[in-house]
């Protein structure tokens, strides 16, 4: 893995391998993809960061009802543009490695949309709302819907779930690591 093949020194990929789910060739591949999506910009150019409406051209992400969230949760610098590094930590968490519990960090602050640690009302008509796409629900069967979920998962009866409630109610699921998974 000399320079002439790749960007990233042996110790910085090294590196990239110590912090993500991802061995050296997945990183190195991982940036392939990375380039691709604006190779005029990326060039040789390994700190670059692509906008987000560049990022959103990934396939995984361009038909993902929250890609927008994702790119803003990942992004250092919280306005969706990603870095190299904000795409492999993205790529990272998203991949079949993650563990449960790191998704499901990453997942709840998807949908926090509000970012007040909470999953309420609002949070929960907004993720329904994406979900369904063009096929809205009414307003009752949204309520209905949202009303199910709390049943179900608000343990403390507060009108919303926490983060440890988020995370009991995905437990039950067998297909949520599937779920929040993506494909480099």
């Amino acid at each position: 893995m000399g320079q002439s093949e790749s960007q990233f020194t042996e110790e910085e990929l090294q590196d990239y391998e110590d912090l993500t789910y991802f061995t050296k060739k997945e990183i190195l591949y991982a940036h392939q993809k990375f380039k691709s999506l604006a190779p005029e910009k990326v060039g040789h150019n390994k700190n670059a960061k692509l906008p987000m409406t560049k990022i959103l051209l990934y396939p995984q992400l361009r038909v993902n009802p929250f890609g927008d969230r994702i790119c803003h949760i990942f992004s250092s610098s919280h306005d969706g543009d990603c870095t190299f590094e904000d795409f492999l930590d993205m790529m990272s968490v998203f991949s079949e490695s993650a563990p449960k519990p790191v998704k499901a960090e990453h997942a709840f602050r998807i949908f926090d949309f509000d970012g007040d640690d909470m999953l309420g009302m609002t949070d929960l008509k907004q993720i329904i709302d994406r979900l369904t796409g063009t096929h809205h629900l009414s307003d009752n069967d949204i309520q209905h819907l949202i009303q199910n979920i709390l049943d179900e998962a608000d343990l403390d009866d507060d009108g919303a779930l926490s983060f440890a409630e988020f995370e009991l109610f995905i437990e039950k699921s067998q297909d949520f690591a599937k779920m929040f998974s993506i494909r480099l």
